[in-house]
């Protein structure tokens, strides 16, 4: 892949904004790490306290996922998983702005013997992840073992976008968007290991409904596809901070044998339960801020608060209605 080209335009009045706060995240990773995981833990609090919308959806997630706590407990969780995310917007800016040998000491293995077995064979990897607090550093992590290609979400503003992916080519093979089928596909018949998160809801357009956490939730049946591809094996990543909140561990699950099934529900929820399983491992350490259920089944009721800018819009469109009505 060819790096990302630097632009003058880039340097426009509009953009400052976005370097000053590129500016601080390489600052941030200056810091020391105690400092960084206590300023990161008021970054959270202050999110909780301010970002209503994040916090309610955390909250109803929970509640899905977790019916059998008690709201007090799940309130707790919500709170440690805003703690986590502050902080991994520190462990972000040290997976782009500081050396991955930084932490080669810190980081415990597991499964690097499956990743090697499948890699003799000589064709693609799908390595399967879920989003997590730490999901670049996780990245910059898996690059002292091996190398792997990302597909992620292009940003909307030019500079996030260039330094984004600038920055992870450091310790990405490819960085492909995810819109690239066509860049996907090549890089699994080129036998490249490719990281692919398949946990956020994507539409009613190539997903079928399996249960996440015993809620029906709308999952792309891409991964059955992709791993057609060149006889792709299916493999599972999993990483978190450990309880001391100074080391790491680093998880491969051996491939999946005999997926795709063919049939799409079954491999949809199949690929769920692992990354349930996964997750588990350190719950509060997943991104419950993203609306994982917003498609809903026919029949049954949106289960998240309406928007601001929705709640505008429907507003926005009675009035229109009701002067065209009275023409």
């Amino acid at each position: 892949m060819n790096p990302p080209v630097f632009s003058l335009s880039l340097l426009a009045p509009k953009y400052w904004p976005a370097w000053l706060a590129i500016g601080m995240l390489w600052l941030m990773a200056r810091l020391p790490w105690p400092l960084q995981r206590q300023l990161g833990t008021g970054l959270g609090w202050l999110a909780w306290h301010l970002i209503a919308q994040r916090r309610d959806d955390t909250l109803v997630n929970l509640s899905l996922c977790f019916p059998e706590l008690d709201p007090d407990t799940r309130e707790a969780m919500a709170r440690d998983t805003f703690r986590n995310a502050g902080i991994g917007i520190f462990e972000t800016a040290n997976a782009w702005f500081r050396r991955p040998e930084y932490y080669r000491e810190r980081i415990t293995f597991e499964g690097l013997e499956h990743l090697r077995a499948m890699e003799a064979r000589g064709k693609g990897i799908l390595l399967l992840g879920a989003h997590y607090s730490l999901l670049d550093l996780g990245a910059a992590m898996a690059s002292l073992h091996f190398k792997v290609d990302t597909v992620y979400r292009p940003q909307k503003n030019p500079v996030f976008e260039y330094l984004m992916t600038s920055r992870r080519q450091t310790y990405h093979h490819w960085t492909i968007p995810y819109r690239d089928m066509r860049l996907l596909i090549k890089a699994l018949k080129n036998s490249h290991t490719v990281w692919y998160t398949p946990d956020q809801d994507f539409g009613r357009k190539h997903s079928v409904f399996a249960p996440f956490f015993g809620v029906s939730a709308a999952t792309i049946t891409t991964p059955a596809r992709l791993a057609q591809l060149n006889d792709a094996a299916v493999m599972l990543i999993h990483f978190c901070r450990n309880g001391d909140q100074e080391s790491y561990r680093f998880l491969i699950t051996p491939a999946l044998e005999n997926f795709p099934a063919g049939y799409d529900v079954a491999d949809a929820t199949r690929i769920n339960a692992k990354l349930e399983e996964l997750i588990r491992r350190a719950p509060t350490q997943y991104m419950w801020s993203h609306r994982r259920f917003k498609t809903r089944p026919e029949g049954l009721p949106d289960v998240y608060p309406m928007k601001k800018k929705d709640i505008k819009r429907r507003q926005q469109r009675a009035r229109r209605q009701q002067q065209e009505g009275s023409k």
